[in-house]
């Protein structure tokens, strides 16, 4: 006799499932190998767009909105913010076992980026109104511009370190980032697989296009993708001092 739970989940679910499976070993990895860490995590990025792809075409179940905070937590919570520690142990050469000021700063700053992710996930799912936007960056966006910075090696500790910070209070700030077109999330989609498979192919072009393709999405989405009738929104909330 088969568990009662078995024929509860979908196969979006197994994909979810998947999914923190990448975020545990991204985070198992991250000081030994942050490279290979910040490819697990862009390659969680892709299972999380595929999953509610999957969705939307054989149908959710009433778990899945909870199976994907909890993956989320592990994929674009746990594992960026170890990815970030690991960057600057390697960079700065700290150990974890001589305590320091920059490795007390390190963890500092990854734990509240965690923190705001379980926050902002926990927000979410309990008050999620089913609109097509979002208030503040998404955890998925804010993973994603780490790990592709750490593969298109653009960012200097000191800088993957304030870009972080930054990261971390722009996913609860209260600003408006509308939900990618199918097309666009198409292109990002084929971007994220080749940045993952080929990193380094010609002088690291994919993972510099993924990046910019995310900043260019952090910067210009708020106020430049809205569709329609948000547009107006969106002006009389920049007005307002909103």
């Amino acid at each position: 006799m088969r568990p009662r739970f078995v024929g509860r989940i979908g196969p979006a679910d197994l994909i979810t499932l998947a999914n923190a499976v990448v975020g545990l070993l991204a985070t198992v990895t991250a000081l030994a190998d942050p490279h290979l860490a910040a490819r697990l995590v862009l390659l969680a990025a892709v299972g999380d767009g595929l999953d509610g792809v999957v969705a939307r075409r054989y149908g959710g179940t009433p778990v899945g909105p909870y199976l994907d905070s909890l993956s989320d937590v592990a994929a674009f919570g746990v594992a960026p913010a170890m990815l970030v520690v690991g960057v600057l142990r390697e960079g700065w050469g700290l150990s974890l076992a001589v305590p320091s000021t920059r490795l007390g700063v390190a963890l500092l700053v990854a734990a509240l980026f965690l923190a705001m992710v379980v926050l902002r996930l926990g927000l979410y799912t309990a008050y999620d109104t089913k609109t097509d936007h979002t208030h503040g960056v998404p955890s998925t966006l804010a993973a994603t511009i780490l790990g592709a910075a750490v593969l298109a090696q653009v960012a200097p500790p000191t800088v993957l370190l304030v870009g972080t910070a930054v990261l971390t209070y722009l996913m609860v700030a209260e600003i408006n980032y509308p939900d990618l077109l199918a097309r666009d999330a198409l292109i990002m989609g084929v971007v994220h697989v080749i940045a993952v498979l080929v990193p380094d192919a010609i002088g690291r072009a994919f993972p510099y296009a993924l990046l910019t393709l995310a900043l260019a999405y952090l910067v210009l989405g708020p106020g430049f993708y809205w569709r329609g009738g948000d547009v107006d929104h969106v002006v009389d909330r920049w007005r307002g001092g909103g």
